[in-house]
């Protein structure tokens, strides 16, 4: 069937008034969530993972998708007014974006980031709607070793290769690929790690584990640090919410610019649009610095325009690779598979046969959310700020309750609370001695991904594990992984290179 008369279909599904009302809520909640400093889109979904579970599926990942837009927004929105953005997507759009504010241009700065967060969003899912059919129908090509090989390259490309400290995100991946394998082992039946108690032989729930390391460690790690918080003032944005045709020549080339650099990385293991985001206002900088007036520095739109655009046309593919591979590249998207899971759906080219439905009506939502948040973000900006007035220590202890009402909703256990606290417990550590907490997540979603691959494979060659580097597909994996490993060292060694250098020239003047 044509992929366009798929869509359509995909539309009047998604355009129903009790998917359309929940695409709205997702983009309320998402942009609410995200607006508050501290918090932002991954949180937002974790939160709301128990909670879906009494919806139908199409109508829990429409809202979903919402939540993962409208949190970027939200971000953006508090690192333009108050130079804190709320997850690390969101800094580079912090350095011109918030000189703009400063500079009484405010409003000038929220219109422009949300307009390249359409432009990116909107421009990755047209993308998606053709390529994610292909990618689906290229991965049935795919066995147990070509799986493990991918699973091997999301590990070490989020926990090596993005993080400042490969030790620390080696060492965050396999906490999650520990708390993965505990539980009875569904090969031979024997318990593993479960400590003689009954509680544990169905293992440790992915939902519980989800908001107890992104919500609930997050709430304990606030409130540690409360008094060393300081509050920064929020600038009021003044004068048109739009921008002059000056403005929009300005911006545009940045926008095609980020969304060129972003659609890339949705597809690449790489911690999600952090990268992107930073590579895009690097070569904004360089171009500007070719100028005869360069305005970097001074509240430059186009240090913002590619940032925005390109953080969001990687999220949009992002959910092309979850959909199509099953492969999430950040924290959310890896969330999301674990939504997917719990509704008894594995995303991949079986989805697009088994749930063409649920698929279509929700890339179709895509587009419905990007004219939601360019809605809700462009006259009212300034009234998501307004959550910033709610006190911290009610806004932590509502928190907090949601979380523990979540779990136990989905359980009905008191172990399972007891569990929250603990591994609440130990993502406030991992926080505290800044461990990333993405190599976790993704650790224990794709580690019995991984195993089961392992053995699928080792089965079928009678123990030989050859097999797992003896085809095309897996060799082009494994080659590609060790030529990120090597830019990455080369990175780190120039940049340690230039700051010895600097260091020397520092002590020499």
């Amino acid at each position: 069937m044509d992929t366009l008369q798929l869509l359509m279909e995909g539309f009047a599904g998604a355009l129903t008034w009790q998917n359309l009302l929940w695409v709205i809520i997702g983009c309320v909640l998402g942009t609410a969530v995200g607006v508050m400093p501290g918090l932002g889109s991954s949180m937002a979904v974790a939160l709301l993972l128990p909670v879906t579970f009494s919806l139908e599926p199409t109508a829990a990942f429409i809202m979903f998708s919402g939540v993962y837009f409208g949190g970027l927004f939200g971000d953006s929105t508090m690192g333009i007014l108050m130079n804190t953005p709320g997850q690390a997507s969101a800094i580079a759009s912090t350095f011109e974006g918030h000189k703009m504010a400063l500079a009484g241009r405010a409003a000038q700065a929220l219109a422009t980031a949300a307009i390249g967060a359409f432009v990116g969003g909107f421009i990755a899912s047209i993308v998606v709607v053709f390529l994610a059919p292909a990618l689906a129908d290229f991965s049935t090509s795919f066995g147990p070793a070509e799986f493990f090989a991918l699973a091997v390259f999301a590990f070490v490309a989020t926990s090596s290769v993005v993080t400042d400290n490969a030790v620390k995100g080696l060492a965050s991946l396999f906490i999650g690929l520990g708390i993965a394998v505990i539980g009875v082992d569904g090969v031979s039946g024997a318990p593993r790690f479960t400590l003689d108690s009954p509680n544990l032989f169905d293992g440790i729930s992915l939902v519980t584990v989800t908001v107890a390391v992104l919500a609930l460690g997050e709430v304990i790690y606030v409130a540690c640090l409360e008094r060393h918080i300081k509050g920064g003032s929020i600038i009021k944005p003044k004068g048109r919410p739009w921008l002059s045709r000056r403005e929009l020549r300005e911006a545009a080339p940045a926008w095609a610019r980020g969304t060129a650099i972003g659609l890339p990385f949705g597809v690449i293991p790489a911690g999600g649009s952090e990268i992107p985001t930073f590579l895009a206002y690097g070569l904004e900088k360089r171009l500007d610095a070719r100028r005869r007036n360069p305005m970097f520095g001074r509240g430059a739109i186009r240090g913002l325009a590619a940032p925005e655009a390109a953080g969001n046309s990687t999220t949009g593919m992002a959910m092309g690779a979850l959909l199509a591979l099953g492969l999430p590249i950040s924290a959310t998207a890896a969330i999301m598979l674990a939504a997917f899971r719990q509704y008894g759906l594995q995303p991949g080219p079986l989805l697009f046969e088994r749930a063409p439905d649920l698929v279509w009506a929700l890339l179709a939502s895509f587009f419905i959310a990007m004219i939601v948040l360019l809605i809700l973000n462009l006259p009212f900006a300034m009234l998501w700020a307004k959550l910033l007035l709610i006190p911290r220590p009610y806004l932590y202890a509502g928190i907090t309750l949601f979380c523990a009402l979540g779990i136990y909703a989905t359980s009905g256990s008191t172990f399972d609370l007891l569990m929250l606290l603990g591994v609440g417990l130990v993502g406030f550590l991992m926080r505290a001695v800044d461990f990333p907490l993405a190599p976790l997540i993704i650790g224990m979603v794709l580690g019995p991904l991984a195993e089961t691959s392992l053995r699928d494979a080792a089965m079928s060659s009678n123990g030989d594990f050859g097999v797992l580097v003896q085809g095309p597909i897996s060799l082009i994996l494994y080659g590609l992984l060790l030529v990120v490993l090597l830019l990455a060292v080369r990175s780190r060694i120039v940049a340690r290179k230039r700051e010895r250098e600097r260091v020397e020239e520092l002590a020499g003047v």
